[in-house]
């Protein structure tokens, strides 16, 4: 197997998913919400809880910034800050119920939009597609490999 090639395909791949993820995704955030700020509740919806600096990491965003845009969703009650009990020093963040409310929403209308891009698909088209973002899952994209 030539790895340049598989690397190329592997750039296009990532390309090609960042283009789905915005046709996907693509008005579903309230108005009263930035971009950013959506995408630190999505990070949340599906990571939390999360730290202050997950999310910096993360988002590629400085602490401060992260800090500014984490109280302003918080000032919105759509999330909310928590200690650990095991060290108090130590803060997770997890959207509210009405973050997660919203989140759900959101969510639903991007399912309806890629349930709609897979409607003509196979079974067995829909078990190979499982099975690939099973193995890129654990292959590629595990941060703990």
């Amino acid at each position: 197997m030539d790895k340049e090639a598989l690397f190329q395909q592997f750039v296009a791949f990532t390309t090609s998913v960042h283009e789905v993820t915005f046709e996907l995704t693509k008005d579903v955030k309230p108005e009263d919400i930035t971009p950013l700020q959506y995408s630190i509740l999505e990070y949340i919806a599906v990571s939390q809880p999360v730290t202050l600096s997950q999310i910096s990491e993360c988002k590629h965003i400085s602490m401060p910034n992260t800090s500014r845009e984490l109280r302003k969703l918080t000032e919105k009650q759509l999330c909310e800050k928590f200690e650990v009990p095991d060290d108090r020093r130590k803060q997770l963040i997890r959207l509210s119920e009405s973050g997660q409310a919203m989140m759900n929403k959101a969510f639903d209308q991007i399912g309806a939009r890629f349930f709609e891009r897979i409607q003509d698909l196979s079974t067995e088209e829909l078990k190979g597609i499982h099975h690939a973002i099973t193995i890129l899952q654990s292959k590629v994209f595990d941060e703990n490999k």
